[in-house]
């Protein structure tokens, strides 16, 4: 019998090496957890028919020699990254049945390596939230405590981890939506530095924060399938050549904490676990010290001015004409009025109406142009503070995984829970959330590491240590 609970990427790919046993075996063993789970927990959307057959066409590549590192292993994919004949839905009403007609990049890098896509993850809708509760097709559940939630927007493909129905999973982090889930569910979960992994393929929500992130149960799963999916792509410009993550290996021993930026609002417990943490890394070595980042703490204030106002551009081709949901009507502006009002989620609307608010005559410059300059200052800030330091370090969450329906009714208190997350997308410099701990009723608790630019393997060697200490 395969323990699950304790296989990571290169067990599975030693054991199916070896002949220990094969792909379909450890898809079956997965499929089973999922029929047992799935149920309770909402974390996929769907399961893909063709599972079993992905996994042969891995055994065959193992059985004439071609595996890859990742050839037969069981990854889960969240609802907004494209794989041609499925649908991506964005777990959305408005593309509830849209059928993907191409590969994103990263599943075709994942496909060239014989990589099995087990199914379609739960998720936040159109990656808008932070608990998997504005998803059009109900929420999905935490599978440490089921009456709370699993952390968003990637809160799917996490809770599927977390609970073995897959071995590894891919989500996208515009504002820590795969950091605050790793840490909701005792997973390890990386934001990569922007550009580093191209979005080509990725419904978007926010263009200039967007990256494709992994998860997995610890740092070196994280660290392989980065290294798979990571480069340049001609069809996304933003993208940049994989070469650039190798800079920095070697990384130092200097964390800087900003302990100004969680003065207040972070739970006694968290705040505790995260002293301990500090203590952990001083007794091995690493030297701590105290540092300003002064604008660092307008950073969910920017994000929450730059995020809609691409949110509005990029969900205004969702407009009942060219693909998607359609509602007829009198004339094209009623079409757009019908679909969108019964495509749309409330947190949905609730975004492009201040995105487009954000970008209208009058309040261009005073909002969004503002933030934009706040948004360089931040990310210089970063620049130099990199010159002092060689991570920074903060708890990952303000809080552990809080119960279902708790803040639905409180946008701000939800927008609140991304408030450490959000310096790194803003700056789009890599982070890298890991676990380290536990409150007194058994909630996972987490830190995260800051590093530079395209410094990824200096978080993927302290995360290992980190992970040693524990």
């Amino acid at each position: 019998m395969l323990d699950l609970k304790n296989l990571t990427i290169e067990k599975a790919r030693e054991g199916m090496t070896k002949g220990e046993f094969t792909s379909a075996d450890l898809v079956s063993a997965y499929l089973k957890n999922i029929n047992k789970k799935n149920k309770e927990s909402n974390s996929f959307l769907e399961v893909f028919p063709d599972i079993l057959e992905q996994a042969k066409r891995a055994d065959e590549m193992i059985q004439k020699g071609e595996g890859k590192e990742l050839t037969g292993i069981p990854f889960a994919v969240k609802d907004n990254i494209l794989i041609k004949g499925k649908i991506a839905s964005a777990a959305s009403k408005i593309l509830e049945n849209y059928v993907a007609t191409y590969d994103a990049f990263v599943i075709k890098k994942l496909k060239e390596s014989g990589a099995v896509f087990v199914g379609r993850t739960n998720m936040d809708e159109f990656a808008m939230g932070s608990s998997t509760q504005t998803s059009a097709f109900g929420v999905a559940r935490n599978p440490i405590d089921p009456t709370r939630v699993p952390g968003g927007s990637s809160g799917g493909s996490a809770a599927a981890v977390a609970s073995d129905m897959a071995l590894v999973a891919l989500g996208t982090e515009t504002c820590g939506s795969v950091r605050q889930p790793a840490s909701f569910c005792g997973l390890v979960g990386l934001k990569p530095t922007y550009g580093a992994v191209s979005r080509s393929g990725i419904i978007a929500m926010g263009n200039s924060l967007d990256q494709v992130s992994p998860l997995g149960k610890n740092v070196r799963d994280v660290e392989i399938i980065f290294n798979a999916i990571r480069g340049k792509d001609v069809m996304d410009a933003t993208s940049l050549d994989s070469s650039l993550a190798t800079e920095g290996v070697g990384g130092g021993n200097t964390i800087g904490i900003p302990w100004h930026l969680f003065e207040s609002g972070v739970d006694a417990e968290v705040m505790e676990n995260f002293n301990a943490s500090v203590e952990k890394l001083k007794k091995a070595g690493y030297k701590i010290v105290d540092i300003d980042l002064p604008y660092s703490k307008y950073s969910l204030a920017v994000y929450y001015i730059i995020m809609p106002a691409e949110v509005s551009t990029n969900l205004s081709r969702f407009d009942g004409m060219r693909y998607g949901l359609s509602k007829e009507g009198e004339n094209v502006s009623d079409v757009y009025k019908k679909t969108r009002s019964a495509g749309f989620g409330e947190e949905t609307r609730r975004r492009i109406i201040l995105g487009t608010f954000v970008l209208s005559h009058g309040y261009y410059d005073a909002y969004y142009n503002k933030a934009w300059r706040v948004r360089n200052a931040i990310t210089l800030e970063f620049k130099n503070i990199f010159k002092q330091v060689d991570f920074v370090l903060t708890p990952t969450t303000p809080t552990p995984a809080f119960k279902i329906g708790e803040k639905m009714d409180d946008p701000v208190a939800m927008y609140l829970c991304d408030i450490f997350s959000a310096p790194a997308n803003i700056a789009g410099i890599p982070a890298l959330a890991l676990p380290s701990g536990l409150t007194k009723g058994g909630l996972p608790l987490s830190i995260q590491f800051i590093v530079d630019h395209f410094k990824e393997n200096n978080l993927f060697q302290i995360g290992k240590k980190f992970e040693e200490m524990l």
